[in-house]
């Protein structure tokens, strides 16, 4: 390959996950460094594999715990997903974004009933015009199915 050669196409080559971020810090922040831009790169597999190395050593991480969950939503491992963001959600009730993962990992799971109310709560809490479309099909999907009629929705 000389120096006119294009590069490979960044869509046919594969991702490689570096092993750390900055040389000689190797801590759970460049864990976390890399994890997020692999993620952001829609690569969960690769940012898996720096994940729980990380955990291994700091199992009580949440930041890296919620890379995790997002890896596995990506992944569509929706029961690891869940079981994540449901002690998530048990630590820190108060974060819409968790609430708002394990209302779309539920709905993914086409259990509507139990997707709206962590869905409502973090529509709520964030403001987000998003969170709240996510309300709106779920509480359709719900209507549609027979589960609840438009009227008790309101």
């Amino acid at each position: 390959m000389n120096d006119f050669d294009p590069e490979p196409d960044p869509e046919t080559r594969e991702l490689q996950a570096p092993p750390v971020v900055f040389p000689g810090q190797a801590g759970p922040e460049s864990a976390y460094r890399t994890a997020f831009d692999l993620l952001a790169r829609r690569a969960p597999r690769e940012a898996l594999e720096v994940i729980e190395p990380a955990l291994a050593e700091e199992p009580d991480n949440t930041g890296l715990r919620t890379l995790r969950a997002w890896a596995f939503l990506m992944r569509a491992q929706l029961q690891r997903a869940e079981a994540e963001l449901v002690r998530l959600v048990e630590e820190n009730p108060a974060d819409d974004w968790m609430r708002h993962a394990l209302g779309r990992c539920l709905e993914r799971q086409s259990r509507y009933a139990e997707a709206l109310p962590h869905l409502r709560l973090a529509a709520t809490m964030s403001g987000d015009p998003e969170h709240d479309l996510a309300v709106l099909r779920v509480e359709r999907r719900l209507a549609e199915t027979g589960e609840t009629s438009y009227d008790k929705l309101v």
